[in-house]
């Protein structure tokens, strides 16, 4: 076997792997990191003018 023969036999063997795929309750756990995230820039935004508005 030449060197170009082994060479391409590894690549193939690595290219054939699949990525690992995200479980279920990963994505779910995702998607409820990213709503928080978004609930807590949407508050931060909406009070933002109402740091410096004390009366006292």
């Amino acid at each position: 076997m030449s060197e170009s023969e082994s060479t391409t036999g590894k690549a193939q063997s690595s290219g054939t792997k699949k990525a690992g795929r995200i479980t279920p309750a990963a994505g779910i756990g995702v998607g409820v990191a990213i709503g928080s995230a978004a609930i807590v820039a949407a508050l931060l935004y909406a009070n933002r003018n109402k740091k410096g508005d004390k009366a006292s």
